[in-house]
């Protein structure tokens, strides 16, 4: 490899361990948070933010956005409603189907937990200074774009379809 290339591969390599390790530290951040305020587990939220970002998503669609079989997430779905955070509605179209949504309490756990993590976040980014806010900012929004290019954004189906 030329000496030329080697310093972008380099970089490129520093920022995704970089990534990988603020994405780890940040879960662990989450989980605690989470625990303070959460009765559902991480799997639950996930499961959450799905039906938040895609209302009335079908269950086969959640299935395979979620990567699980159809008893694993009709649990899980199963325990949100339990606590009142879900609801399971028959498919307008198709009444073999059934369609997701957030309760009015669900949306506000959801909203309390955004909440909290943007919190604690706000604090450590304000706390930087502001080249290094602006370089994250501008850094971040790449990374979006390019994540997002590539595919790499499973939480958000296309349509509710299940085909």
């Amino acid at each position: 490899m030329p000496a030329s290339d080697a310093a972008p591969n380099s970089i490129c390599h520093e920022a995704a361990q970089a990534a990988s390790s603020i994405t780890e530290l940040l879960d662990v951040i989450w989980e605690r948070t989470k625990d303070a305020i959460a009765p559902a587990s991480p799997a639950q939220l996930r499961l959450m933010y799905v039906v938040d970002r895609d209302d009335g998503i079908r269950m086969q669609a959640m299935c395979k956005i979620v990567a699980s079989a159809p008893p694993n997430v009709s649990r899980m779905c199963d325990r949100l409603q339990a606590i009142g955070f879900l609801e399971r509605l028959p498919c307008p179209d198709n009444r073999r189907e059934i369609t997701l949504r957030l309760t009015t309490a669900g949306k506000r756990h959801l909203q309390r937990l955004r909440q909290q993590r943007e919190n604690m976040l706000h604090q450590a980014i304000n706390s930087m200074p502001s080249t290094e806010r602006r370089a994250l900012a501008k850094g971040l929004a790449g990374l979006r774009t390019q994540l997002t290019a590539a595919g790499e954004e499973p939480d958000r189906p296309r349509a509710h379809s299940a085909a």
